[in-house]
């Protein structure tokens, strides 16, 4: 009974990874969504909501930056659009731009992660990575009503 427990949750697994890997706009939602769920931690913890934690801090920073890794492959041209997706016909007139942002943002965040130390240097790394996010929603983001 165990054996076929353990089969079935590999193959659930199995298949929500091709899933994403089939539908690109599927899977860089996911990733937005995370991306937005770490961001909730961090601005807590820069309002002083929740305390400081550094090895939240660096997670924030390390989710940034797998984002970035991960999501320069998820708009190819075959993924303008989709279902409630708020990625803007922009990103594919200006394709070169958005990849470099999207570089900006992992390199910053790669860096942020090395260099915090304590509250002061998380709130000026978190602004800064945070400032790499809002250009690229502010260009490439179509806003919700």
């Amino acid at each position: 009974m165990m054996r076929l427990l353990l089969t079935a949750a590999v193959l659930a697994i199995g298949v929500s990874g091709v899933s994403a890997q089939q539908d690109p706009v599927a899977a860089r939602k996911a990733i937005m969504k995370k991306n937005g769920d770490e961001a909730k931690v961090g601005a807590a913890m820069v309002k002083g909501e929740t305390p400081f934690d550094l090895a939240k801090a660096k997670t924030i920073f390390a989710t940034f930056a797998s984002a970035s890794d991960k999501a320069k492959n998820l708009f190819p041209d075959t993924a303008k659009t989709g279902e409630k997706s708020t990625a803007s016909p922009k990103i594919w007139e200006n394709k070169s731009d958005f990849d470099a942002r999207l570089a900006k943002l992992g390199k910053d965040a790669k860096a942020a992660g090395a260099s915090v130390t304590d509250l002061a240097s998380f709130k000026t790394a978190f602004a800064s990575v945070g400032k790499d996010c809002g250009g690229c929603h502010k260009e490439y983001r179509i806003k919700k009503d």
